[in-house]
């Protein structure tokens, strides 16, 4: 997961990351050296705090086309 790379982008500190996002420093820390993985339900919060996609978070590229998917 990209989130330290996007949290330093913000200037947020690990702390504001975990008081806005009701979690622990801890968990913020684990998130970001692969340790742990964010909740399904934090990361819509965690993405729009950071200024991205979920896809972002994870370093996933969304094509120019669209869905591949389809093709």
């Amino acid at each position: 997961m990209r989130i330290k790379e996007y949290r330093e982008a913000m200037g947020l500190t690990r702390i504001q990351v975990a008081d806005r996002l009701g979690v622990t420093k801890v968990a913020v820390r684990k998130w970001e050296v692969g340790l742990a993985m964010p909740n399904a339900d934090k990361l819509p919060a965690l993405a729009d705090l950071l200024g991205c996609s979920i896809d972002a978070l994870y370093g996933r590229e969304i094509s120019e086309c669209g869905n591949d998917a389809a093709s």
